[in-house]
């Protein structure tokens, strides 16, 4: 199996489990979600009904019911990456010249993120109970687009406060519910969105410090064996230069590991870093996912048939009824409001 194929096996891979996790994460909406639908769809005519069924409930069991797997899979790849980059990376790269203080960043920031982890994991996300119900219903005023008042929750029997939801996996009323995240195995609302920011952002520096570093070590030793210049006789017996493909599968063969562990941290980068820039643009305009997701196909159909209110427009998902200046929005977010902090139209 050439390097090509392999490779290609690979991204097959790692966007099989992307578009997986979109699915049965509650964002089917997503272009992987919506992919990996069309897919089942064709193939499931051909698989047994027996493991279609056992396919289901193991999905269920992971995304819809509250287990550590995606936390302890979350720490495991972790483990992984850091031991091959001090395993093997660390030293090429003090061989090379790289500076103590540049290697030393990345477990800088793997301390940081630890502790936003624990944070996102162990934080209450805002939990409603009868005890804060009173003033949590104080707290936001009802829009009666998304959220209209006489709403009760059919499974907590509270009256619903505005931007809360009930969250199926954790089985609570959440305050200004975002989403759960199975990374976390918790909530996302009022209390710990401010953590998952800043986890969010950890993440994605620590997985584009590591790639540099890697990146470089496998640059540097590209320069330093001269396979830039260099040639191979191909099956022809005609002497041809070494191309980008040869030097990538040059080093593959060479460093399987460290530029598997590269790909794998190009494609977490740049995936974190398109989810970190969504929910700093939600919280830049003092949005939730929920009401993102919510609002980008709501129209006057789907209000509450009860409520005393009729939309008389369209929800504007780009312009949230919350949205108050980017300032006050971004210190609604790391200083949740409280009920003495009620705002005004």
């Amino acid at each position: 199996m050439d390097f090509l194929t392999l490779f290609g096996i690979y991204v097959a891979v790692v966007l099989t489990c992307i578009a997986l996790v979109c699915k049965y994460s509650g964002h089917q909406q997503t272009l992987l979600g919506l992919l990996l639908d069309k897919f089942t769809g064709i193939v499931s005519p051909w698989i047994p009904q027996c493991i279609q069924s056992f396919c289901y409930r193991s999905m269920h069991r992971l995304f819809h019911q509250r287990n550590n797997f995606f936390l302890f899979l979350h720490l495991l790849l972790e483990v992984v990456v850091y031991g091959e980059f001090s395993y093997e990376v660390f030293g090429f790269c003090l061989d090379m010249g790289t500076s103590s203080i540049s290697l030393s960043i990345p477990y800088v920031l793997l301390a940081v993120k630890s502790y936003l982890f624990y944070l996102c994991c162990s934080r209450d996300p805002g939990t409603l109970t009868k005890a804060n119900h009173t003033a949590q219903l104080k707290v936001y005023q009802y829009d009666e687009k998304l959220f209209q008042q006489g709403v009760r929750c059919s499974t907590c029997q509270l009256l619903k406060p505005a931007r809360s939801k009930h969250c199926r996996v954790c089985n609570r009323c959440v305050q200004r519910f975002d989403h759960h995240c199975v990374w976390v195995n918790n909530c996302i609302g009022a209390q710990n969105t401010r953590y998952f920011l800043l986890y969010l952002l950890s993440v994605c520096a620590m997985a584009g410090d590591i790639a540099v570093l890697t990146a470089d070590m496998l640059l540097q030793a590209v320069l330093r064996t001269g396979l830039l210049h260099a040639h191979y006789i191909d099956e022809q017996g005609e002497q041809q230069p070494a191309g980008p493909i040869f030097i990538i599968q040059h080093l593959f063969l060479t460093f399987p590991r460290i530029v598997f562990m590269l790909g794998f941290l190009v494609f977490v980068f740049f995936l974190l870093a398109g989810y970190s820039m969504f929910h700093i643009y939600l919280a830049l305009i003092n949005q939730t996912s929920n009401e993102w997701f919510k609002g980008k196909g709501h129209n006057c159909q789907h209000c509450h048939p009860y409520s005393a209110h009729n939309c008389r427009t369209s929800y504007n998902p780009f312009r949230g009824f919350y949205h108050r200046g980017i300032l006050i929005n971004l210190g609604e977010i790391f200083w949740p409001l409280c009920p003495a902090q009620k705002k005004e139209n």
